[in-house]
């Protein structure tokens, strides 16, 4: 599992945790992950700060879920929302709530991911790790 931006993204394992994926997404989705739209509303309306973001995401959102679940369903994908990975995001509340729940880190995609994990296919070569 890792997380990343639809901007950068390049590769064919993404599923959409966001309320409004690109108008062209054929890829899969997860509604479950993504934010209230009254909280992503707020949110882009500047009504909430990103503590509080966190605050209402917990509640609503990953406190109902079972990180286990969650991470055995998702854990060959990246979850792909909007924000650039500079910019505070849900999917990086996710990924915390990850780490803290199961101890597994949900780190950022980046595209040397991708041009390895395709080596590694192409060759099939099998990871020593």
């Amino acid at each position: 599992m890792k997380t990343g931006c639809f901007k950068y993204y390049t590769g064919d394992m993404g599923v959409a945790i966001c309320i409004y994926p690109p108008i062209d997404w054929q890829g899969l989705r997860f509604p479950t992950l993504a934010p209230p739209n009254h909280l992503f509303f707020a949110a882009k309306q500047g009504k909430v700060d990103n503590l509080a973001y966190e605050r209402i995401y917990y509640a609503e959102v990953l406190y109902k879920l079972d990180a286990q679940e969650i991470y055995d369903r998702l854990k060959d994908n990246v979850l792909l929302c909007w924000e650039k990975p500079e910019n505070f995001c849900h999917r990086f509340l996710v990924s915390k709530w990850i780490k803290d729940e199961l101890g597994i880190e949900v780190p950022e995609w980046n595209i040397k991911d991708e041009k390895v994990e395709k080596l590694i296919k192409d060759k099939n070569i099998k990871p020593l790790f």
